[in-house]
Order: structure tokens, then sequence, then C-alpha cells
């Protein structure tokens, strides 16, 4: 199963939120597989119409993924995700 990392963006909304292992072979499936294990997380990601959000990064192996509308990266075995959140404002 893939491993995920978070920023600590992330974890300042979901306190419990740690580097986990989930089930997916696609950023989406992965995605879906964190909703489950913490409810709520994956308004943070990506919007009504399931896109990444603007300040949302995504990468896999180090490597930034390529699609942001539908998820559909494949996630391997022993893959290393990390997600960033970026912060914005003034």
């Amino acid at each position: 199963m893939p491993k995920v990392k978070f920023t600590a963006a992330l974890k300042r909304f979901f306190p419990s939120l740690q580097e986990t292992v989930v089930e997916g072979t696609s950023v989406f499936e992965v995605v879906a597989a964190l909703e489950q294990k913490h409810p709520g997380l994956s308004t943070y990601l990506v919007d009504d119409a399931g896109k990444l959000r603007q300040h949302v990064n995504v990468f896999i192996k180090n490597e930034l993924i390529q699609d942001r509308d539908k998820l559909s990266d494949a996630v391997h075995e022993n893959d290393e995700m990390f997600i960033f959140q970026a912060l914005s404002g003034g």
C-alpha cells in the first residue's frame, strides 16, 4: 500500500493526521481512502467537482502529479505520496 505524508498546514485542521498507508491505485482512490480515515479531509484537497484545489499539490515519488482534474495518476504498492497544502492570503 502507498505511504502518504502531509504538511503541517493540514495537521492544524486534523490533529490526528499522520503519515499513513492506505489502499489505492490512483490519486483519486488514495484521496477517497484518506477521507474514510479522516472525514472532511477531502474538502481541503479537492473542490466540489473533484478537482485538486488550486493551492494543493500532490507528489508521487518526488514528482508532481499530472492530472489535477480527475486525479488519475497511478500510485503503486510501495510509492510514497506527499500532499502539500500551501497557505495563501496576506
